[in-house]
């Protein structure tokens, strides 16, 4: 395909994607899978990760009147804590229900304001429109609304780890009351009664705070996400038309999986080594509009192979010394530009390396791209 200047290689790379059956001509049968709910919904929601919805209420302090022996005196003081405990963990539910609402607002808000942008930009407008660009720019602002609530997250974390500390602590003390000398049988009934509550409220504190790190986890990928998405889309405003979702979420990034830095387009030749290019962009003129074809090769790349990386490859044309010297600035140049679209469209620095070569078959500069 040959589009604005840029080839996008397809035959070669997904044989599966032409007509032609790559095995034989005999005739397959194709079994038509009907399209999921969420596939057929013309109007499909984007939202956050759904927060936690427990309502977590403590099961209170049974009151009892104090027997006078020591030991009734340290039920009486423990009672106490254990009250103290839990009007601490209904302050930080209710602060937990409030940090919820409020972000489930700034969702609203900012999925509500990135949708507008993007239905304008399906549309077609005018590069750079100030009224995009002013959109764009609310939505970040509530993007760092919603990062500011997963700090307020985080810190109502700590706060619970605290009291769940104080909790696993005021229920030894509770089992360790039985062995005092000098205790009557109401005593160890009121331990009892009071062992059983500090219990409960251990467990309930101990799901409290496995549900605010599961917030806190999900919240953290999503906002990261999501600003690579911004990206993309601011990129998408400046041409005027909308690309298509961050690169680096279709990406699947594995910990141990080899990293490529960015490297100078004045690196050591390149060596193809008999790989066709996924993207081959000629520079015959000015402004040469390769970001859409760019992005969907890259895009179905990521798609067949999420761990993939890029060799983005300046060439230079051929002719006399002083031509050629030229050609290879100017092929930099334009390696650069690719580089930088690649990066306004959310694909990671680390999954591109950069690198030159000369040829004298082709009469004009070229940036190709290869995938491994």
């Amino acid at each position: 395909m040959l589009l604005s200047g840029c080839s996008y290689v397809s035959d070669e790379l997904w044989p599966s994607l032409t007509a032609a059956d790559p095995v034989g001509t005999e005739p397959v049968l194709r079994q038509q899978i009907p399209p999921s709910a969420a596939e057929a919904n013309p109007q499909p929601t984007l939202s956050q990760p759904a927060l936690g919805s427990t309502n977590f209420v403590v099961p209170g302090v049974t009151q009892a009147q104090s027997t006078g022996t020591f030991v009734g005196q340290k039920v009486q003081q423990m009672r106490g804590e254990l009250s103290q405990l839990q009007q601490q963990v209904t302050q930080r539910n209710q602060q937990l229900q409030a940090i919820r609402a409020g972000a489930t607002q700034n969702s609203q808000r900012y999925h509500g304001t990135v949708a507008a942008v993007s239905t304008r930009l399906q549309m077609g407008t005018t590069p750079g429109n100030p009224i995009l660009v002013s959109q764009w720019t609310q939505a970040q602002t509530d993007l760092d609304r919603m990062a500011a609530d997963v700090g307020n997250l985080s810190n109502l974390a700590n706060q619970v780890a605290a009291d769940s500390a104080m909790s696993t602590y005021l229920l030894q003390s509770i089992k360790s009351t039985y062995s005092l000398s000098g205790a009557i049988d109401e005593d160890h009934r009121q331990l009892s009664v009071l062992e059983d509550e500090t219990s409960k409220t251990v467990v309930l504190i101990d799901r409290l705070l496995g549900e605010l790190s599961s917030d806190v986890a999900r919240q953290t990928n999503y906002i990261g996400a999501e600003r690579t998405n911004l990206t993309t889309l601011s990129a998408a405003i400046k041409q005027g038309e909308l690309l298509g979702p961050g690169l680096g979420n279709r990406a699947n990034f594995y910990a141990g999986a080899q990293q490529f830095a960015a490297a100078d387009a004045a690196a050591a030749p390149f060596a193809a080594d008999g790989r066709v290019p996924l993207v081959v962009i000629r520079f015959d003129r000015a402004d040469v509009p390769y970001q859409q074809a760019l992005y969907n090769a890259v895009s179905q790349a990521l798609a067949r192979k999420p761990n993939a990386v890029f060799d983005v490859v300046a060439v230079a044309a051929g002719g006399t010394q002083a031509q050629t010297a030229s050609n290879q600035n100017q092929a930099r140049r334009n390696a650069d530009r690719v580089l930088r679209s690649l990066a306004d469209m959310g694909l990671p620095a680390s999954r591109v390396n950069v690198s030159a070569a000369s040829t004298g078959q082709t009469a004009t500069n070229e940036v190709q791209v290869f995938v491994r």
